[in-house]
């Protein structure tokens, strides 16, 4: 099924920020690091014109239209995330094995979890770094998907199966992401 007209969208590009385009590949330099992705996709479209990054598509079907939201999306995050970076914060939540949480090069060890004896480990994707303070582990980059995959990373090494999560609470999860403060 095909939707009757040409669909586009248009994003600002702000100041201290620049975006260049070679094929299909976009490029958002900011203050904070430089982002690239391939926005190849056939009939979608991918431009800078001027101060505006343009997505269109000329003869676009219902998949297509999704398609133009989600590259949307994708440059807002990245110029979002060259501009101010994306912070997670995580919290350690224990009832009686303290757990100890370290980082150790590209990944984090953690130790005693439910008084286990074998160290569990999260891998921390490239661009990422992570903090421990106490209870409170934070996870900052500039690449949205990269910080989200480190915190889900963390998240995921303290998960058991076969426990109620609501009797059961020992664990790292996620309690705030910077993206979604309510202000």
């Amino acid at each position: 099924m095909t939707i009757a007209g040409k669909i586009e969208s248009t994003i600002a590009i702000p100041s201290g920020v620049t975006v260049s385009q070679d094929a299909s590949v976009l490029t958002v330099k900011g203050p904070k690091g430089e982002l690239s992705r391939n926005f190849a996709h056939p009939g979608i479209d991918v431009a800078v014109v001027g101060e505006e990054v343009s997505v269109s598509c000329e003869y676009p079907r219902i998949k297509d239209k999704a398609m133009v939201g989600t590259y949307v999306a994708h440059v807002r995050n990245m110029i979002h995330g060259v501009t101010e970076g994306y912070t997670y914060h995580l919290k350690i939540v224990f009832s009686h094995f303290p757990m100890k949480v370290t980082v150790k090069g590209d990944r984090v060890e953690i130790n005693n979890y439910m008084g286990g004896h074998a160290p569990r480990y999260a891998n921390i994707v490239r661009g990422c770094t992570v903090k421990v303070n106490g209870q409170d582990v934070t996870v900052d980059g500039i690449d949205i998907e990269a910080c989200g995959q480190t915190a889900a990373n963390l998240e995921r090494a303290t998960s058991r199966l076969g426990f109620d999560k609501r009797t059961f609470q020992d664990g790292i999860y996620i309690v705030q992401k910077s993206h979604k403060v309510k202000e």
